[in-house]
């Protein structure tokens, strides 16, 4: 399909409380007044960015995968962010991409945020998630991944490029917004794919404060949204046209570098 509409929401969190996190949002995602196909929430939007995963995490079965699948379903939405997760023995940032059919893919944070000691309590991914929706390839991945491009690098092949969407979801402080918003754009231009980052605002329970700036960036870097400090639900609908456009008017991608990552 010739186009793709998504509803990105940036908001403030309660710190480590559950109910209140997934009441709001569902809240939010009730009172949309746009039509939608995928709503993207922030990293750990149940929780915050929480090292507490042996308190709060879940398994697959607990309440707030059940929370996404109950809001995508009545919603007729796919709906993306990440929790914690608990499986055997490990702990996972795990982004949850549901549709409404309450059929799931995942993909578990593969960076983990040493500087903020993420390593010590999480345990890192191996694999990246491309979903699909309406012929659309969409690669999504988790916060601090975004400083690490070769994980987000397109790999060609035949058919061309591997994906069209790259989806950041975080928890990233204000005192580096630049970098997020310089990193963002870096991401679309040596892609040459739209990209959407979704950041939330306000003081975490370290007395972290996070500035929002959630952006939706095109293939040529240009910013289509733009929203700092301020909780916002903003719908968008991308052109695969401009994108064909792009890639065949600049055709760089073909030029890339073929590398594998293990």
């Amino acid at each position: 399909m010739s186009t793709l509409t998504i509803t990105t929401i940036q908001s403030n969190l309660a710190w480590e409380d559950k109910s209140a996190n997934l009441r709001m949002f569902e809240q939010k995602i009730a009172g949309m007044e746009e039509e939608t196909e995928i709503v993207v929430l922030p990293e750990m939007f149940s929780t915050g960015f929480s090292m507490r995963p042996e308190a709060l995490a879940e398994t697959m079965e607990g309440e707030t995968v059940a929370w996404m699948k109950r809001v995508s379903r009545e919603n007729g939405i796919v709906l993306t962010g990440s929790t914690m997760i608990k499986e055997a023995e490990n702990y996972y940032n795990r982004l949850i991409w549901m549709l409404p059919n309450e059929q799931l893919g995942y993909y578990d944070k593969r960076h983990l945020f040493a500087f903020g000691e993420e390593d010590k309590h999480y345990s890192p991914g191996n694999k990246r998630l491309i979903a699909s929706v309406k012929g659309w390839k969409i690669n999504l991945l988790v916060c601090y991944d975004l400083r690490f491009p070769v994980w987000a690098r397109q790999q060609n092949n035949e058919a061309g490029t591997e994906y069209d969407v790259l989806i950041y979801v975080a928890n990233w402080p204000e005192r580096r917004s630049h970098a997020w918003k310089t990193l963002l754009c870096a991401r679309a231009i040596e892609n040459q794919s739209y990209v959407i980052g979704v950041n939330r605002i306000g003081s975490d329970g370290n007395n972290v404060y996070h500035s929002g700036n959630s952006l939706v960036i095109d293939p040529l870097g240009q910013v289509l949204y733009h929203m700092a400090d301020e909780e916002d639900v903003n719908t968008i609908t991308l052109q695969k046209e401009l994108l064909e456009e792009v890639r065949t008017k600049f055709p760089f991608w073909k030029d890339a570098d073929e590398f594998r990552i293990e």
